[in-house]
């Protein structure tokens, strides 16, 4: 720990002696007036650089993230991961790496994890030791604090990028090539029921987001999330995002319970964030009553992984449904899965599309682009027709 560390934790805490003591006349000068005067009061000696980076060090401390105020003041990181009060590691670039920051304590990591929570109206303790929140640039943020730690507290920021990706970003940076990248436009127009698959980081959401924006202007659209990440700019958006229960186990609202809802909402098109429960035998549903051009992304090793997984989700609805039965709504339902894969160097591109296959009563997939083929394959019968359709 640096000496102007040791330096910002004792004008830290005469800020809070001075606050608490009574006649005090600190109420009539402003925060950074008052952390300003204890600066100069306490390390007099000090240069105007240092007396200046001093102040900041002080009130980060006090109302801000603290030693995280300067990685997420670089535009350039993507996600910070907090791995207890010494190990502070960032995404950037892709790469995973780690900073030069730490925090002095574990009070004070848990002090900044509070300020984060508490303007959302949400909290970490003992009792609940674990939660995941939304900031409101659209960040995300999950929480692990002990018991369920045991290593201190745990803080995880995926950053909202406020400049987000086009179509033509992604041919650029290579996670599509320019023949795919045209194909799911047409996949997209001609109303396609499309998965995006892929491990924690592909880069799942991202394309979600681009193929999301490539829908028509004035198509009703209802997005369902845990956080809020997806950004359309059509005008005619609903936004709905799940609710955890409270701290007396009332009040949850679930992911499931939000699609049947928008099943009453009159959508064009369904966009579900991710599928990861039972919630997937009802997007498989709402993708069979005429809900074409939906959309969801799910956690897989491969396209066909993707959907053996969602059809395992869909059995946890204990609704005793047989496995043929679940297959025939797979198939009736899906038409394109996505598989996104990232590379050691943090590159993030599309590695395979196939397309959703009936035969013989079963559900099967046929490949139309692999990682080792750089052009597409012809569609089956049944999507080509919906392409010539917009074509």
């Amino acid at each position: 720990m640096s000496s102007l560390d040791d330096l910002a934790r004792g004008v830290r805490r005469r800020l809070v002696d001075d606050a608490g003591r009574p006649g005090s006349e600190t109420e009539s000068r402003s925060l950074r007036e008052r952390v300003a005067a204890l600066v100069e009061e306490q390390a007099a000696p000090l240069d105007r650089d240092q007396h200046e980076a001093l102040v900041e060090r002080v009130l980060s401390s006090a109302v801000g993230l603290g030693p995280l105020e300067q990685v997420m003041r670089d535009p350039a990181v993507d996600e910070v991961m907090v791995n207890g009060p010494r190990a502070v590691w960032v995404e950037r670039g892709g790469r995973v790496e780690r900073t030069g920051v730490e925090f002095g304590s574990m009070e004070e990591l848990l002090n900044v994890i509070e300020r984060i929570l508490g303007p959302l109206g949400r909290r970490v303790d003992e009792a609940s030791p674990l939660v995941d929140a939304r900031l409101p640039d659209g960040s995300r943020v999950n929480c692990v604090i002990p018991p369920l730690s045991l290593d201190g507290p745990l803080l995880t920021i995926r950053r909202f990028r406020r400049q987000g990706f086009s179509l033509g970003d992604l041919v650029a940076n290579s996670t599509l090539t320019s023949e795919l990248a045209g194909f799911l436009a047409r996949v997209v127009r001609a109303r396609a029921n499309v998965v995006v698959s892929g491990g924690t980081g592909s880069g799942k959401t991202t394309l979600l987001n681009v193929l999301s924006s490539l829908v028509a202007d004035g198509e009703r659209i209802i997005t369902i999330e845990d956080a809020a990440e997806l950004r359309l700019q059509q005008d005619h958006v609903l936004r709905l995002e799940s609710r955890p229960a409270s701290l007396e186990g009332e009040g949850e609202i679930t992911i499931r319970r939000l699609v049947r809802n928008a099943l009453r909402m009159r959508p064009d098109r369904i966009i579900v964030g991710e599928v990861r429960g039972a919630e997937a035998l009802d997007m498989l549903q709402a993708l069979n009553s005429g809900h074409d051009g939906s959309m969801t992304t799910v956690h897989s090793n491969s396209a066909a992984d993707a959907l053996r997984r969602i059809e395992t989700l869909a059995l946890m609805a204990d609704v005793a449904l047989p496995h043929a039965a679940v297959r025939q709504q797979l198939a009736s339902a899906l038409d394109l899965v996505l598989h996104l894969e990232r590379d050691r160097h943090g590159a993030r591109s599309v590695v395979e599309v196939v397309e959703v296959v009936r035969f013989a009563g079963d559900v099967g997939v046929k490949s139309l682009f692999g990682s080792g083929d750089r052009t597409l394959r012809e569609p089956g019968a049944e999507l080509s027709r919906k392409l010539a359709a917009v074509s």
